[in-house]
């Protein structure tokens, strides 16, 4: 019998747990499919691209916002997966549609990928984008007051760790920053993350992996108390997905706050994301509705 390193699995286990690519068959279908159709959304949409909120080359995000709407107009921030390790944020594209055409202004956040850098320098990226997002919005009709974060994968970790942030204490800004989150297929306990086979590229330690769980840094009162949070995944997406959504939302409801946690049918790791580029998909739902556009 193989050793068991994880909970109830094996080496070959775990591994197969987390390749969300060599789970799905299609995959280079919807790969081809995010790109495709970012590309036409850039095309099409009014947008400012490649705006730097950062030093390095890889700090930079785009902004999608309306011809016209009622400005200010709420902001969603969107923070794309990859294992922290592929895509970029302008892969990711397609998700802005439906916030634009539903009134609001989205920001695809573009990082920099390990292990080029730290877990802890790519937390630290996303936190300053979402920094310059609340400074700099009002100059491409956004309100600084309504801004709202969606992540898939390892976006859904970020997302989480955006949410545990220390906006006053550590950026001067609004402690409640962030008024409401979407994570979509996220990672809440890297521990399993670095037991498999990822962690050959993403040279986890055990300290890394604990400092940047989730579950192990809950927002403060003040930040969670009033930031709504979804928690979804597709409901044909692994025991260890789902298991990980559950344990994030335990922990939640254990520190006394509300959260929400929904599986879409049909959908598994790579086909729920490009949802997002439907107004009428559940999941586009859930985020407008969030918003106050729906």
């Amino acid at each position: 019998m193989s050793e068991l390193i994880y909970r109830d699995y094996d080496q070959e286990g775990l591994d197969w747990q987390y390749n969300a690519r060599a789970r799905v068959r299609e995959v280079a279908g919807y790969i081809e499919f995010y790109t495709s159709q970012s590309e036409r959304t850039r095309q099409e949409l009014p947008a400012a691209l490649g705006l730097a909120y950062g030093p390095s080359p890889a700090e930079t995000l785009d902004v999608f916002h309306p011809a016209e709407a009622a400005l200010p107009a709420p902001v969603q921030v969107f923070l794309h997966g990859g294992y922290w390790r592929a895509f970029q944020g302008d892969d990711f594209s397609f998700v802005a549609p439906p916030i634009v055409a539903a009134g609001g202004v989205s920001v695809v956040v573009n990082y920099a990928l390990m292990p080029g850098v730290s877990m802890d320098e790519l937390v630290r990226q996303c936190r300053a984008a979402l920094a310059w997002t609340y400074r700099h919005i009002g100059e491409y009709g956004g309100d600084p007051d309504r801004i709202f974060i969606s992540g898939h994968s390892a976006g859904g970790h970020l997302v989480a760790m955006l949410l545990a942030s220390d906006w006053a204490g550590d950026f001067a800004l609004p402690a409640d920053l962030v008024k409401g989150g979407v994570a979509i297929s996220g990672l809440y306990d890297l521990e399993p993350i670095r037991l498999c086979y990822l962690n050959q590229e993403l040279a986890l330690s055990a300290d890394d992996a604990a400092r940047n769980s989730p579950v192990n840094c809950l927002p403060s009162p003040a930040a969670a108390g009033r930031a709504a949070l979804v928690l979804v995944y597709g409901a044909l997406e692994s025991e260890e997905f789902a298991r990980q959504t559950e344990l994030y939302a335990q922990a939640w409801r254990a520190a006394g706050f509300a959260c929400d946690v929904q599986a879409i049918a049909g959908h598994h790791h790579m086909s729920v994301v490009a949802t997002l580029n439907r107004r009428d998909s559940q999941l586009s739902r859930i985020i407008t509705k969030q918003m106050g556009l729906d």
